[in-house]
Parts: structure tokens; C-alpha cells; sequence
């Protein structure tokens, strides 16, 4: 027997962009998109067009492109009350998208028809059928979203079966039950959606069922799948559960669930290995950090830190890992702190291509150093490109790209910046090839003045670090009680658009600890562009 397929819908350029903080260009969108299509999923939901211009142009744009898997689907509301579909002006974008599948949604709580849209429950049930109506008669495929689905079944169970059996009546081939406001138990979801199930069989309807779920309650996922297990066929989502609130049913969460830990058909299983590469590259164009902790995806959901975890591991993974992470294109990362042991600094290592023994000095003498700078303050597990530069300094094997003889930062309140920000200059010194240069610049800031004279020195014998930046900077006191002589650690994460690495400094002088956690970051890069060289 066959597994039974599930349709993943994805609503990352509609309902995701509703996060707060969240903004997309056109072109944004049309690149997430052409990679969703990519990695498989059956719905994009682009947008609602008419809304604003970027969704209008975002699906003129998509005409250009011929997806190779997913289908386009463009999102709108019933009509108005008191007009006809035909006349409603709303709709002519909508049609002019050109999309094969529409989504509709309507009202199913009569809490909802009453005083959100001030209509009577006739009118209602009228606005869902002659939409759906209308907009099959334009040859489209209708999707229904009814939207507070369970709050209005709970509330009033024979008006929200009526919304749905008019959009049956008029056309609708998908039904999506949204739980709209994300505060449904998985238990609810299951008995509704097996009532909606039955009632669709009894009206003589194939139950093509959808499930919307939002996460206020923390229950999104769980929602979802319990929906799923009742009948449901299609689940809707979004990359990374970006949405309005507390954000939507992840979809990076829901399929690895129902594809490998209970048999459904969501992607082919060649393209479920792009999960977590589609789940960074979408939040690097979101432009939002990416959740390490995140189930199945997250930098830190296959990390080992506890030296008896990764003895174990390396025995068998199946010890501390619930599913190979190579199956949804994550990596196992062994973590260095201060509880690691000899195994976590033998399997790290590997990771930057060094090989040891456990009877070689070299590993009792990095653990004992990586003891011992973690004491003094640093902290490698976030900062693990550090990490790599001590192993590589341990061993001779750190390559001097170049070195910082000296370097001054001065703050004036009288040099500011149109946008009120006290301006900063910066002079650094650096040796390279031998060579002393001395160069300077301005930045809002002591640690940006810092970062641009670094480069300004460096780029014209290192061209790669016009394309290193920084995309995010932390400061940690460590002991506050020494107030303004306490010791400060610096974390930077770096990019190069393809990739991130993190470097750490600690100094009781922020500046200092700032100016070496940026040094070893464009180190780090470096040697890394080198290496990608040489391959």
C-alpha cells in the first residue's frame, strides 16, 4: 500500500509576511517562491493581489516564470456585502493574476459576521457562494478557507457546517479549516475535523480537507498533525513559522514529522534533504536571524555538547538522535565548552578536516587551553570559528593573513551624523606581506569605525572581504559587579552570503574584545575562501 500524500501549501509570501518586522520586496518574493517550487511543495500562496501594489506586480512578475512543481495561488476575501461578485471591484486583480487556483476565505463564526463584517448569517452565506461561484465561471479552481473554523463550529456548529456547505455548493474543491485565532487543542482539531470529514462524505463531496493553524497556544504543529490523522490532506504553512503574532504552523516542523516519523508523502524524498538549506536561505531573505534551536533545522537541533553524549554518538547517532539529520539536509555539530571531553575534540576537529587520536598531545592540550580561555571568559560554542583558529594555532597550522600593530578609536559629540548618532573615527595599523599600513574612517559608532578601517586596509590584498558582513553582535558582561572594570565578552556573526561563522573576544576594554573578535572573523573568512579555493 502506498503512503498516503499530503499537499503542503505554503503561505510564507502572504501569511508569513504579516510577522511583525517582516517586509518583502517583489523581488524577494519571487526569489523565495522559484525556491519553494524547487524543493517541491504542491501551493505558493503569493499574496493578495489588489491589496498593494508589491503583490499586484509580484504575480505580474510569476508570469514570467513556469514553476516546475507548485502551482501559484492568488488570496482574496468573499465579496463585499450588498454587491454582486461581478461588480465587485476587488475581484479584477484577483482574476488578472491569472493564477489557475484561487483561495477564498469567509467568515464561519457568526460572532464574526455580526460585528466584523455588520451583515446578517444569510448575507453571509450568500457573499461565500456567489464569489465561489463567480470566480469558477472564470475558469478558476477554488480553494475555501473558512476562516475561524473551529471557533465558529465550537460556537455555533450548524451556521459554520452551512458556510462550508455553500462553498461546496458553489464550486470550492479544497475546504481548509483555519484556526484562525491559534487557541484550538489538538483533541478539538481531531473530533472537528473528523465531523467535517463525515459531513462532507454525507453530502456526497470527495473530503478534500486543508488545515490552517496558527501558533498562539504553542500548538501549531501538533494542531496540524492532529488534523492530519482526521482527514485532512493538505496542511498550510510557512518557512521557519513566520506569521502574524506568534506565527504560523512551521512548515520546516510539520513535514519532517509526517514524512519520516509517520509515512506521509509530503515532497519527493530526494528534495526533503533541502529543508534546512530552504529554511536559511529564506531567513537570510527575510532578513531575521535563523532560530539555532529550531526542530530538524536549527544549527544547534543535531549538536552534541556533553562529553559522554558524543562518545555515544559516535557509537551509534540512534543514542542521542531522533532521525538522521542528514535526511533533512542538517549536519551533527560537536560543541566545545568547558564540559567537553577528548571524544567532542576529536570529532570537532574533524569537522575542519584534521584528524587525531585520542593518544595524540595535541588533543589533551586543546581541551586543557579550551578550558582554560572559557574560564577566563570566552565561549566556544557560539563562537566556533574561533574554536577552529585555536585547534589551527595549536598545531601550526594558522595561517598569518595579517596582524594589527596598532590602532586608536575616538568618540566626538561634535561629529555627528544627520540621524543624531555620535560620530566615531578609527586608525588602525596592520602588517601584511611584511608591510606596514596605516589607514582610517568614520562610522556611527566605535566598533563600525573600527570594522571599516579594518577592511579599508585589508581589501586591496584580500578582495574576498568586500563580501564578509556582520549580522550580529553581542556584548555580555560577565561579572557585573565590578561595574565599569568588568570584563566583557563580544560575540560576531559573520556572513558571506553563502554561509555564517561566529568569533568571540573577551578584554575588560569593550573596544579590545570588539577589535579581536573582528580580527579572527575576517581571519576565518579568509581562511575559509582559501580552502573553498584550493577545492
Amino acid at each position: 500500500m502506498e503512503n498516503q500524500n499530503i499537499l503542503i501549501y505554503d503561505t510564507t509570501l502572504r501569511d508569513g509576511t504579516q510577522r511583525e518586522g517582516l517586509s518583502l520586496s517583489v523581488e524577494d518574493k519571487v526569489r523565495i517562491a522559484v525556491r519553494l517550487d524547487r524543493m517541491g511543495v504542491a501551493f505558493i500562496e503569493g499574496g493578495w493581489a489588489g491589496a498593494n501594489p508589491k503583490d499586484g506586480e509580484f504575480f505580474r512578475r510569476m508570469q514570467e516564470y513556469r514553476l516546475s512543481s507548485a502551482e501559484l495561488v492568488v488570496f482574496c476575501s468573499t465579496r463585499r456585502a450588498g454587491i454582486k461578485a461581478k461588480d465587485d471591484p476587488m475581484l479584477v486583480p484577483i482574476i488578472a493574476a491569472e493564477t489557475k487556483w484561487i483561495t477564498i476565505f469567509g467568515k464561519s463564526w457568526d460572532l464574526h459576521v455580526i460585528e466584523g463584517l455588520r451583515t446578517t448569517l444569510e448575507e453571509n452565506l450568500a457573499m461565500i457562494s456567489d464569489t465561489i461561484a463567480y470566480l469558477k465561471s472564470c475558469d478558476r479552481r477554488l480553494i475555501y478557507d473558512a476562516e475561524h473554523w473551529f471557533d465558529g463550529y465550537k460556537n455555533n456548529p450548524d451556521y459554520a457546517l452551512q458556510t462550508l456547505k455553500a462553498s461546496l455548493d458553489a464550486g470550492a474543491e479544497w475546504f481548509v479549516l483555519c484556526d484562525t485565532n491559534g487557541g484550538t487543542l489538538p483533541d478539538e482539531v481531531a473530533k472537528i475535523t473528523e465531523v467535517v470529514n463525515e459531513r462532507l462524505r454525507q453530502w456526497g463531496s470527495s473530503p478534500q480537507i486543508g488545515i490552517h493553524t496558527h501558533n498562539d497556544a504553542g500548538l501549531a504543529v501538533a494542531n496540524a498533525i492532529a488534523a492530519v490523522q482526521h482527514g485532512a490532506t493538505m496542511v498550510q504553512g510557512t518557512i521557519n513559522g513566520y506569521g502574524e503574532r506568534c506565527g504560523n504552523a512551521n512548515l520546516c516542523t510539520v513535514i519532517p514529522n509526517l514524512q519520516l516519523k509517520m509515512g506521509y508523502d509530503c515532497i519527493d524524498a530526494e528534495k526533503l534533504a533541502q529543508l534546512t538549506e530552504v529554511s536559511r536561505q529564506v531567513s537570510e531573505i527575510v532578513n531575521l536571524a535563523p532560530d539555532d534551536h529550531a526542530p530538524f533545522v536549527g544549527a544547534s537541533a543535531f549538536a552534541h555538547k556533553g562529553g559522554i553524549h558524543v562518545s555515544a554518538v559516535q557509537r551509534n547517532p540512534l543514542t542521542y538522535e531522533h532521525i538522521a539529520p542528514e535526511s533533512i539536509g542538517n549536519n551533527r555539530r560537536i560543541v566545545i565548552s568547558e564540559q567537553a571531553g577528548i571524544s567532542n575534540v576529536i570529532s570537532k576537529v574533524e569537522t575542519f578536516g584534521i584528524c587525531l587520536r585520542k593518544e595524540d598531545p595535541a588533543c589533551r592540550q586543546i581541551l586543557q587551553m579550551t578550558k582554560e580561555l572559557e574560564q577566563l571568559g570566552y565561549q566556544f560554542e557560539s563562537a566556533e570559528a574561533s574554536f577552529e583558529l585555536l585547534v589551527r594555532e595549536a598545531l601550526g597550522d594558522r595561517p598569518k593573513f595579517f596582524t594589527i600593530s596598532s590602532f586608536h578609536v575616538y568618540c566626538s559629540t561634535e561629529s555627528t551624523h544627520i540621524n543624531g548618532l555620535v560620530g566615531s573615527q578609527a586608525t588602525v595599523k596592520v602588517m601584511v606581506n611584511d608591510e606596514e599600513h596605516l589607514t582610517a574612517a568614520e562610522g556611527n559608532g566605535p566598533v563600525a569605525a573600527l570594522d571599516i578601517a579594518l577592511r579599508k586596509a585589508l581589501v586591496s590584498f584580500y578582495p574576498e572581504i568586500a563580501n564578509f558582513y556582520l549580522t550580529d553582535y553581542k556584548v555580555r558582561i560577565l561579572n557585573s559587579d565590578s561595574g565599569t572594570n568588568a570584563v566583557t565578552r563580544v560575540l560576531i556573526e559573520f556572513s558571506n552570503g553563502k554561509r555564517r561563522w561566529s568569533t568571540a573576544g573577551v578584554s575588560n576594554n569593550i573596544i579590545d574584545a570588539s577589535c579581536k573578535a573582528l580580527v579572527e572573523g575576517l581571519e576565518y573568512g579568509l581562511l575559509s575562501a582559501v580552502r573553498h579555493t584550493k577545492v
